[in-house]
């Protein structure tokens, strides 16, 4: 069999398919080597220069701390050699010295200062509320009666914080006659350390933690706090992982985070300090570095595979065949669904055509309550003419007057009569405008007045005070409500004390409730399916509750069903309530 020319050309772009492939493995490897390397490269070059930041920071912080504790050292010396203090305490006059501390207050930055006498009682001090305690037990106060130097005490408060005092014995003629405290305010520097993204933290000779970053940590050695929480799950121990792959081996971990370690030392009492510094920002500047190099070669691969992919312009031209049917096909499918439009649009009308006609044929039932009703006031204006006339004969007018006032208010009451049927047979259109829910409501009980009466049927309502307004076709809604009305009418025929309890609430919808102690529904999976009925043939064609469904989902609401507990039917409808705004607005 002879090679075509296709078979020929297939042939030879084989081997070239294989360099190529080559070339670009080739390319990768030595893209991760070149990003391996510069990774290695950087990090060690970006953590040591954090590391001696941190290093130079942590001398500075040791600097401040031991000029603060030289500076406060002294102040006991001199003030236990100040005359008015030694000569208060002699006396016993302590009016002064109160005053006197304070002044000397702003010139040490001491955080307080307090004067005991022989007896450990606070007679004068910086913090006022202290005034009066006895502090014979306190061990500064002991320990500077046992000795002729300055005395320094590190104490544990209740809230876990630590205070720092320095304090020494005050002499009179060789006799003990108080004891000067001064309360070091090292706590500064915690609060200017809080405002850095380093933790910091500072020992004592026992290795337990007085002054930290972290509150939690005071009191602890640095083993404790820096307890590495272990990660629960797999997913983050892989993320932890992904997150650290450009550090260096962690000096300690900081709750569950690597960090740097840099310790240092403070000349005082054998007081140890350290810092710990995270590896975020040689992270980000590694891998902004990275970051470029990744998106060079991603360059160098994207015009690789653009040169290779012209090749496969040629397999293009087999599709285009492809592409033409697919064409046609889709210019089928657009024909299909302008005709499911066309549908849909018929569909529509025959759905407003069904509404309409269910509004009739609730027109003809009431046409005979409603004639019966507007031969009433037909009988009664009968009446009063006859009463007028005879009134006139006997000349008296005004008593005459008072029949035609009758008459023209039983005349409005017909005009009212033929004007809500007129309103209701109308055909809605589709403009909306604020509707009285209330309103509503009254206006289909009028209309349904002559039916209810006859069918002897109880009507409760429940109204709120304030008016509950939707934004709807108040024809509509009406229809909506006649419709239930009749439901419930019809429910409770062969039911003795018929009962229907209509309840309008507003929430955040405004809610119709129609409640009837009929014999409840049977089949709600049908209950709104245009035709279904459970009436006898000739009562009813099964539209009433289709159509108010469809109207009520037109307005934006729900139309739901439900048997009550103590038996009947409960249809609820659910419109969207008009704010305020819009109400104030329109």
């Amino acid at each position: 069999m002879a090679n075509t020319p296709a078979t020929i050309s297939l042939n030879r772009m084989r081997p070239r398919r294989w360099r190529v492939r080559i070339v670009l493995i080739l390319l990768i490897a030595l893209a991760v080597s070149i990003v391996l390397f510069t990774n290695k490269l950087l990090t060690d070059r970006f953590t040591e220069n954090t590391r001696n930041r941190a290093e130079l920071r942590l001398v500075l912080y040791s600097g401040n701390l031991l000029s603060e504790l030289r500076q406060n050292a002294i102040v006991p010396q001199l003030l236990a050699r100040d005359p008015t203090l030694i000569s208060a305490l002699n006396t016993g006059d302590y009016a002064q010295s109160t005053q006197r501390l304070i002044s000397f207050l702003d010139e040490i930055g001491a955080a307080s200062l307090t004067l005991l006498d022989n007896e450990g009682r606070t007679v004068a001090s910086t913090v006022r509320n202290s005034l009066g305690q006895s502090l014979k037990q306190a061990p500064y106060y002991v320990d500077a009666l046992r000795s002729s130097d300055t005395v320094f005490k590190v104490l544990k408060q209740e809230t876990g914080q630590y205070n720092f005092y320095y304090s020494r014995r005050i002499e009179s003629q060789n006799e003990l006659v108080g004891v000067i405290v001064v309360e070091v305010d090292l706590r500064k520097y915690e609060r200017a350390w809080a405002g850095i993204s380093d933790a910091v933290l500072v020992t004592d000779t026992e290795g337990r933690i007085i002054l930290a970053t972290e509150p939690r940590w005071r009191g602890l050695s640095e083993a404790d706090a820096l307890a590495r929480e272990p990660v629960n799950s797999a997913i983050q121990r892989a993320i932890q992982a992904t997150a650290d792959w450009t550090t260096l081996p962690a000096d300690a971990y900081l709750q569950g985070e690597a960090v740097m370690r840099v310790e240092g030392r403070v000349a005082f009492r054998g007081w140890r300090i350290a810092s710990f510094t995270t590896y975020a920002s040689v992270r980000e500047k590694v891998n902004g570095v990275l970051a470029l190099e990744i998106m060079a070669f991603a360059i160098l691969l994207a015009l690789a595979f653009y040169f290779l992919n012209r090749k496969t312009a040629v397999r293009m031209a087999l599709f285009q065949r492809e592409s033409a049917e697919l064409r046609a096909l889709n210019a089928r499918l657009q024909r299909e669904i302008a005709e499911r439009e066309r549908v849909q649009e018929n569909l529509a009308v025959a759905e407003q055509t069904l509404a309409q006609s269910s509004k009739l044929a609730a027109l003809g039932e009431m046409s005979a309550a409603v004639s019966h009703e507007l031969n009433q006031p037909l009988a009664a204006m009968k009446t009063y003419l006859a009463g007028a006339r005879l009134l006139l004969n006997r000349h008296r007018p005004d008593e005459a007057l008072s029949s035609f006032q009758r008459i023209d208010d039983l005349i409005e009451r017909m005009g009212a009569i033929t004007k809500q049927l007129k309103s209701y047979a109308r055909h809605s259109g589709d403009t909306f405008e604020p509707v009285n829910m209330g309103d509503a409501l009254a206006s289909a009980l009028s209309m349904m007045e002559p039916q209810l009466r006859q069918g002897r049927v109880k009507i409760t309502r429940a109204l709120p005070s304030e008016p509950v307004m939707v934004m709807a076709d108040r024809v509509r809604v009406e229809q909506v409500m006649i419709n239930l009305l009749r439901n419930a009418m019809d429910a409770t025929e062969n039911v003795e004390d018929a009962t229907v309890d209509i309840l309008l609430a507003a929430g955040e919808t405004a809610m119709l409730t129609v409640r009837d102690n009929g014999y409840g529904i049977n089949d709600f999976d049908k209950l709104f399916e245009p035709f279904y009925t459970t009436k006898q043939p000739g009562d009813g064609v099964g539209l009433g509750l289709a159509i108010s469904s469809g109207i009520v989902n037109d307005l934006g609401g729900r139309l739901t069903a439900r048997n009550a507990a103590g038996g009947g039917a409960v249809f609820e409808v659910q419109l969207p309530i008009l704010p305020e705004e819009t109400r104030a607005a329109e």
